[in-house]
C-alpha cells in the first residue's frame, strides 16, 4: 500500500488528475476526475476540487490516507 510517495516530474508541472493516474492511486484519468470532484483530495493540506490544479515540486496532495509529493528530477 502506498502511504507517503514521492513522483518525479520531468516538466515544470503536473496536473492534479494526471498525478493521480500516475502514481497508481487511480487506474483512470475518470476516476481521478471523480475522486478530485467529489472533494475527496487534499493539495498542500486543502480540498482542491480542479482537477486540472497545476502540481509543482514541493507541493503535496493526499488521498485515501496516501500522501504524493512532487518532486523535480532537475
Amino acid at each position: 500500500e502506498v502511504r507517503g510517495m514521492t513522483v518525479e516530474i520531468h516538466t515544470e508541472f503536473i496536473k492534479l488528475e494526471a498525478l493521480l493516474k500516475l502514481s497508481g492511486l487511480c487506474e483512470t484519468g475518470g476516476e481521478a476526475k471523480n475522486v478530485i470532484q467529489a472533494g475527496l483530495v487534499k493539495v498542500d493540506g486543502e480540498v482542491c476540487t480542479q482537477r486540472g490544479r497545476k502540481m509543482r515540486p514541493g507541493m503535496t496532495a493526499e488521498f485515501d490516507g496516501n500522501t504524493l509529493e512532487v518532486t523535480s528530477c532537475g
